[in-house]
């Protein structure tokens, strides 16, 4: 799979997003730099699909295909669209997402994810209050156990804090699976993650981890 946004733009004057262009693939993660409180948000939402540029174009396999977008691209953790709700507790969390990808979302089953992935200490713990790393691993686990999907848009993940080493890595984990993986983040965080300053750091860092053939 590969997702092209060229040149896309949100908003009267670009006020919504500025135009951007930026390419994610299976099997490699692209992290996309976006400031302010909504634009991250906005890209997350014309690269999953879900919403159309006002101008430039986006297209799944050199093709415009919303509607596969859609199916194949889960959008994580995007702020008031897909986040979750902070006061829940996070096996609480794991059981609603064990439902959206079609499995037993008992609390029991809950619970067995949260050790399977070494969570189990977060289990009641109201989900805004789970370390940063560990909220983007387990969000991004969940989504990936999605039918049908083949990449993930990870929208602000650096709002959280923390070390934005660690849910880099755990996104990469995902592109080496072969997902697609796009990261929209702020600044500071691309420029930790690129080991450069703000004003040297490229717009676009892109990391190709697993070898797809066609």
């Amino acid at each position: 799979m590969r997702i092209d946004l060229v040149e896309v733009s949100k908003g009267r004057g670009d006020a919504a997003l500025l135009p951007t262009t930026a390419t994610f693939t299976s099997g490699s993660i692209t992290l996309v730099r976006a400031e302010t409180q909504q634009r991250p948000t906005v890209l997350g939402l014309l690269a999953s699909g879900r919403m159309h540029p006002d101008t430039g174009v986006v297209t799944v396999d050199g093709r415009v295909d919303y509607g596969r977008m859609r199916a194949a691209l889960a959008l994580v953790d995007a702020p008031v669209v897909s986040e979750p709700v902070g006061h829940v507790s996070t096996v609480g969390i794991v059981e609603e997402e064990l439902m959206f990808a079609g499995r037993a979302s008992t609390p029991s089953a809950a619970r067995a994810l949260l050790a399977e992935l070494g969570l189990t200490e977060w289990a009641r713990t109201p989900f805004a209050n789970v370390a940063p790393t560990d909220r983007v691993r387990l969000l991004l686990e969940l989504a990936a156990l999605r039918p049908g999907v083949e990449g993930i848009v990870l929208v602000a993940p650096d709002r959280h804090g923390g070390d934005p080493s660690g849910w880099w890595e755990a996104a990469r984990g995902l592109a080496r699976r072969g997902l697609a993986v796009l990261v929209i983040a702020g600044d500071a965080a691309a420029a930790t993650i690129a080991g450069t300053s703000v004003a040297d750091m490229p717009d676009v860092i892109v990391e190709d981890l697993v070898e797809v053939s066609a």
